[in-house]
């Protein structure tokens, strides 16, 4: 089984420098491979229901894809990369190459997603090219990795050409996973890295306790505490519980034993606040000092209210699950309803 757990960094002054540079390498590494992806599919494509007037006369290359990319990575090293419009000399070799390397194969991802789709079928829209706001995380792989506990209080961690970072350990690492991958990501209050565990004991020992339901319930239920579970429980009127969307007051979610779920609506209680700051910023000069201020402060807001849904939308799945019954609800209606401007926030 694989899991991905989200800690907290408390960075240097010199990391976070060293991290906000990779990231810009990273995001002009990206831009310049979903340019030329671009530029290839403009100038050799041709329509099948009519002849085009104007037409290009490119110089024969291959098309760019994940492989073909990834060759230029040992070229481009090589020497500083000049970056046009701003002037910037970018060194590829301070990143490690996983994380260069994962950056191809994101926007291989996100090319083919948007020319073939997913598996099934759905399209989805024509990348974009990244700005500083969007570009916000890198993926660090390989067996370099290691980690330490110091205390409980502490993680620490090796990253490659980094060093030693420190990470906030506010939730016990489960023993016997292993460190598969990391995932470093800046946001509004700071940086997060995400750690990407697989534990193969968690679906073992479930395969061991699941009973066989030819026979009585296996007694490791009784060893390992967990009581009168039952896998697979045939609905009744005892033991299901129904719920559906409420559209008009103050609740949005109604349970058939006759109780209502206040909404949240994180969103509307920050709303006048949110189009104060909005406001404000857009009065201030692009790329000043008091416009970056007021974009953080908006940055963090939105963050807040991202947080509230999600504690939100946890404390009532606990509050449904709690009941140890069945639930049911219309699915397919839901998904309607979350494309509608009805649906609370």
């Amino acid at each position: 089984m694989i899991y991905n757990f989200q800690y907290r960094l408390n960075l240097t002054t010199e990391q976070k420098l060293v991290l906000n540079d990779w990231l810009r390498i990273c995001q002009y590494w990206y831009n310049r491979q979903l340019g030329e992806r671009f530029d290839w599919w403009e100038q050799n494509r041709n329509y099948i229901d009519r002849c085009a007037l104007l037409c290009h006369l490119p110089e024969l290359k291959n098309k760019p894809e994940f492989y073909e990319q990834k060759k230029q990575l040992p070229i481009i090293k090589q020497d500083l990369v000049s970056v046009g419009w701003s002037g910037e000399l970018l060194d590829f070799n301070v990143v490690p190459s996983q994380t260069l390397q994962e950056v191809c194969k994101r926007v291989e991802l996100s090319f083919k997603r948007y020319l073939a789709g997913d598996s099934n079928g759905k399209r989805s829209g024509k990348p974009r090219f990244k700005n500083t706001a969007r570009f916000r995380s890198m993926i660090f792989e390989g067996a370099k990795l290691n980690s330490c506990s110091v205390g409980g209080k502490w993680l620490y961690l090796s990253l490659p050409k980094i060093g030693i970072i420190n990470v906030r350990h506010h939730r016990p690492l489960p023993d016997g996973a292993v460190l598969k991958q990391t995932q470093v990501i800046k946001k509004s209050d700071g940086w997060y890295i995400n750690l990407r565990l697989q534990d193969d004991s968690v679906l073992k020992d479930t395969a061991s306790h699941i009973p066989d339901q030819r026979s009585p319930a296996s007694p490791a239920f009784a060893r390992r505490g967990t009581g009168d579970f039952k896998p697979n429980i045939a609905p009744s009127w005892n033991n299901s519980l129904g719920m559906d969307a409420v559209l008009h007051e103050d609740d949005y979610l109604a349970v058939s034993e006759g109780f209502k779920l206040p909404s949240l609506k994180s969103f509307r209680k920050s709303q006048n606040k949110l189009a104060k700051i909005s406001k404000r910023k857009s009065f201030k000069k692009k790329g000043s000092k008091s416009r970056r201020k007021l974009a953080q402060r908006e940055a963090k807001l939105h963050q807040q209210i991202a947080r509230a849904r999600k504690d939100h939308a946890y404390n009532t799945a606990h509050a449904l699950l709690k009941t140890g019954k069945k639930v049911f609800f219309h699915e397919k209606l839901y998904h309607r309803w979350i494309k509608s401007k009805r649906i609370k926030s």
